[in-house]
């Protein structure tokens, strides 16, 4: 490969210049083999962060990234393959039963996924309040368990998109984390490494979303459809609401129990609709026959919640959560948040409910502190919903001495006002 200067490509960017497919391949690669310095890469993060990337540099970025590592190479497997992704948010369980019922209607799903920090929830951690599930597989295992379950649930292993590692951590040090280009590329080359043949997008817009500002939620899902687009990959995108969290409950053993309730046809209304929406696009993007009519037809006979827990079993899990709650790590103590008067809830706000909920342990600050699996808050009045002063509007599960601290800011999230709200509206447009 061509040698460069770093100087004068970040010089270049700084000004507002482009830079070639070849310049972005060797400051990637560069900077993944420790040739390009942490300085110089954050120099050039920040002026990508003022200046962005057109098309063109972020299809090149994104690929240089995506083959900074190993590719997955899924070509045996005898089903159309497809994931999806969430920008995260609060309550959002929705990957748990997604991916069963997905791979029920003879879709492979080779899901990986991720840790929450901050207010947002995490899959990983959600799977890891299941007794012995084990999360980081090699790639030898990670297929058979795509091939024998029909999809997995995995995090990213050390050898895939490592540029993506250094450099998410350098971003997270220089300020340059929210930048829809940095963010897109990041999110594209992973989902890029799995060898799909379509993808889904859930991008999340409100109070407990990263991008609280409808354009800027419509401009990050236009911008991932076009990295797909321009690796011919199928991709589609929802842009769905996040102003209070998704389902009843927030945490990790909690939102585990709640999304087998889905898995057995139950489960919040909010939680059903969402995980229905992007398991019909996904469903679409492979080409399956009468989509509505099949995830019915294995949510009613039982087959997607069989799926699901052949893979639990499968990632080193103990399946007879299914049927026991009790058997999921739970904290020991509860503590009712009360109406103060009576009306509507009319804010039920996310990003202080999962605020409360990290301060409770169930979420973390810094990608090195240990998660709570056992604690959490279940929200039992959201908004439109009527109360009388006195209702209860949540329960936090809590360890000894921990609830001083969350009551007052879980408490400020509930607002209740003599009229009801206007309806919600939980998937805002579709981008293709």
């Amino acid at each position: 490969m061509t040698a460069f200067n770093a100087v004068e490509l970040i010089e270049r960017k700084r000004d507002g210049g482009q830079l070639s497919p070849d310049e972005i391949g060797w400051l990637i690669a560069g900077y993944t083999e420790g040739a390009v310095a942490d300085y110089q890469m954050a120099a050039m993060t920040m002026a990508v962060f003022i200046n962005g990337l057109d098309a063109d540099e972020l299809a090149a970025w994104t690929g240089a990234m995506l083959h900074s590592g190993d590719v997955l190479d899924l070509s045996d497997v005898g089903l159309p393959k497809v994931d999806k992704h969430s920008t995260g948010g609060v309550g959002d369980k929705v990957s748990i039963p997604l991916a069963p019922i997905v791979a029920a209607c003879d879709v492979a799903v080779p899901m990986m996924s991720g840790r929450g920090l901050g207010h947002t929830g995490g899959t990983l951690d959600k799977l890891e309040s299941i007794p012995g599930f084990r999360t980081q597989l090699d790639a030898v295992r990670f297929r058979k368990i795509l091939h024998d379950c029909g999809f997995v649930m995995a995090g990213q292993s050390e050898t895939l998109v490592p540029a993506d590692r250094k450099l998410y951590a350098l971003r997270d040090a220089t300020g340059t984390v929210p930048s829809i280009p940095l963010i897109a590329s990041s999110i594209m080359s992973k989902k890029l490494a799995e060898d799909l043949d379509g993808l889904v997008l859930d991008v999340k817009v409100g109070s407990g979303a990263f991008m609280t500002d409808m354009e800027d939620a419509r401009t990050m899902a236009t911008t991932m459809v076009g990295i797909g687009a321009s690796h011919d990959v199928e991709v589609t995108a929802l842009i769905t609401d996040m102003n209070q969290p998704l389902g009843r409950m927030v945490g990790n053993s909690n939102e585990i129990a709640e999304s087998i309730e889905m898995l057995k046809g139950e489960g919040p209304a909010d939680l059903i609709a969402v995980t229905r929406g992007l398991a019909l696009e996904m469903l679409a993007v492979a080409g399956v026959d009468e989509p509505e009519r099949r995830i019915d037809a294995v949510i009613s006979s039982g087959a997607a919640l069989e799926r699901f827990e052949r893979m639990v079993a499968a990632h080193g899990g103990d399946p007879r959560v299914i049927e026991d709650r009790s058997l999921l790590p739970w904290a020991p103590e509860h503590h009712e948040l009360v109406a103060q008067r009576s009306g509507f809830v009319t804010r039920c706000d996310a990003r202080q409910i999962g605020a409360a909920a990290m301060r409770l342990g169930a979420g973390r600050t810094r990608k090195e502190d240990d998660v709570d699996h056992g604690v959490g808050i279940e929200l039992v009045a959201k908004l439109g919903e009527e109360v009388v002063e006195g209702d209860v509007l949540a329960i936090l599960t809590h360890r000894p001495d921990d609830i001083d601290r969350v009551v007052d800011l879980a408490t400020s999230a509930w607002v209740i006002d003599d009229e009801p709200p206007p309806a919600l509206t939980l998937i805002h447009e579709r981008i293709d």
